[in-house]
């Protein structure tokens, strides 16, 4: 302890010093000792505050938390500009009428012919060649086909024995057919209705009687005919040019005794515009991500920043900007130097984009965006750098130690921030990852996850059978009936794989 320890800009001499009394020294001693501490704990407040106050402020815009939590102060809503024009189609728009069926495909044609002229009352005789069609779609009473199978018990007359026949080799002892098998993988799996509800669905809308158990016992089945449909599409995305990841947190249970040490799972998702392969594992490290891309995977990822992923080499990632913004906008709220920072890397990001968009819609060349692209590139590294050189302590926890760590991250994979701009077909956001997990978030808020491991590869396959068919618009009972057959009859199961020599860039035009 020295005489300065207070630092009050008074200097006090060595003699001045040297003369105090020891106890006045030692009272000076122990209020340094207290300011020190107390300072110690100012500054601790101040970071508990800001930390605080960032998850007081946690948005949508700021974080990965969904728009759905976003409190009512941050749902602002968005203000239309005027333009002058009444609701509705405006001239020279197309507009789109309701789809009839052909005439063929009804079941009568009614043919009304006006008899007199409303104007004049004289008689109206002719035939019009384009004629107004109404149409009346209607649902037939829906009974189940039930075919009854007697198994008579005859007594021999030698022997006294009785023998009762069997069922026939092409009959299924579970007592429903292919389509009821199919109905039930569907309505769980694309409307996503808890076995209760599919009881009630089947009971209401078709007449079909059915236990929750024999409900859980038709979906394994559905789940094991595609088994091979499943295995085939996670191959086809392993080896697929470009591919999007993605996963969130699921619940399995451990009633089968498969999941003892009660771990969390996780559901990941491997995203190609026309096969999305799914799939549930009790962990989140790098294991399950090269179970999900393939150890060999020689493609272009496009992710965002979680470490599992970081086994791919930088040159073959893409990681997410959309996430990138959130970061720069939580550094853009912090005080002081992170404030000034942050703002000028939102602007640049806003800037990027803007130029992306008009690429995408040609009103910008390839060539100049890329030159354009490149001082933007220079920019944000720059400010990036300037964070990042700050010295921070290990253990500090203030605003500006956060965005420095935060810079220093962002800096180590810098390179992989910028493939989009010369890698054709490659996004700069993973927003098509996002939007296939999506209903799997839905799926697991409204049924709480699954309780055995059986239970969670069906819901891994059915989403990927689901999500895959809807790409490729391909209708999904039909697929779910053809694949129950094909299990039954031990046949090849049908492809989930595209259709004819339907491309990725034809599909993507379509939709």
């Amino acid at each position: 302890m020295d005489k300065n320890c207070l630092n009050y800009g008074i200097e006090i001499s060595d003699s001045d010093w040297e003369g105090t009394p020891a106890s006045v020294r030692q009272l000076v001693e122990k209020m340094g000792q207290h300011i020190q501490k107390s300072d110690q704990e100012l500054a601790d407040l101040k970071a508990q505050q800001q930390e605080l106050l960032e998850k007081i402020n946690r948005t949508s815009n700021n974080s990965s938390s969904s728009p759905s939590s976003d409190p009512p102060s941050a749902q602002k809503p968005t203000e239309k500009k005027k333009t002058g024009f009444k609701r509705g189609g405006q001239p020279g728009h197309k507009g789109h009428s309701r789809f009839l069926y052909e005439p063929e495909d009804c079941k009568e044609v009614l043919n009304h012919r006006p008899e007199t002229c409303s104007c004049c009352g004289e008689k109206l005789s002719g035939e019009d060649a384009d004629p107004y069609r109404h149409q009346i779609v209607e649902i037939p009473p829906i009974s189940p086909i039930v075919i009854e199978h007697r198994l008579h018990q005859l007594e021999c007359l030698s022997c006294g024995s009785s023998t009762r026949a069997i069922l026939p080799v092409d009959v299924n002892p579970s007592g429903y057919g292919i389509r009821v098998v199919a109905l039930v993988a569907v309505l769980s799996g694309l409307y996503r209705h808890s076995t209760r509800m599919v009881q009630s669905a089947l009971a209401d809308v078709f007449g079909v009687s059915m236990s929750l158990g024999m409900v859980t016992k038709l979906r394994l089945e559905a789940s094991d005919s595609l088994e091979s449909v499943v295995s085939e599409a996670k191959i086809y995305v392993q080896n697929s040019p470009i591919v999007g990841a993605d996963e969130t947190h699921f619940v399995q249970g451990n009633i089968d005794g498969c999941n003892e040490k009660k771990s969390q799972a996780w559901l990941w998702v491997g995203v190609t515009p026309l096969v999305v392969f799914f799939q549930i594992a009790l962990s989140r490290c790098s294991e399950a991500a090269k179970n999900l891309l393939g150890e060999n995977f020689c493609g272009i990822l496009n992710s965002d920043r979680y470490a599992a992923y970081n086994w791919v080499g930088l040159g073959q990632r893409q990681l997410c900007w959309a996430h990138l913004k959130r970061e720069f906008i939580k550094i853009s709220e912090r005080p002081g130097v992170s404030k000034e920072i942050g703002n000028a890397l939102v602007k640049q990001q806003e800037k990027l984009f803007e130029l992306w968009h008009r690429v995408r819609d040609g009103t910008l060349k390839l060539v100049e965006f890329q030159l354009l692209a490149q001082e933007i590139r220079d920019s944000i590294k720059s400010s990036l750098q300037e964070v990042a050189n700050h010295e921070i302590g290990s253990r500090e926890k203030t605003p500006l130690a956060k965005t420095v760590r935060t810079c220093r991250q962002i800096l180590k994979v810098e390179p992989a921030l910028w493939l989009f701009v010369t890698a054709e077909g490659v996004e700069p956001t993973n927003n098509a990852a996002e939007r296939a997990i999506r209903p799997a978030v839905i799926w697991r808020r409204t049924s709480f996850g699954s309780q055995t491991y059986k239970g969670s590869t069906f819901v891994a396959r059915m989403l990927t059978v689901v999500t895959s068919l809807k790409s490729q618009r391909r209708n999904v009972l039909e697929f779910m009936t053809k694949a129950v057959d094909a299990a039954r009859k031990n046949r090849p199961a049908p492809s989930l794989l595209p259709e004819g020599n339907t491309s990725d860039e034809q599909v993507i035009n379509a939709v």
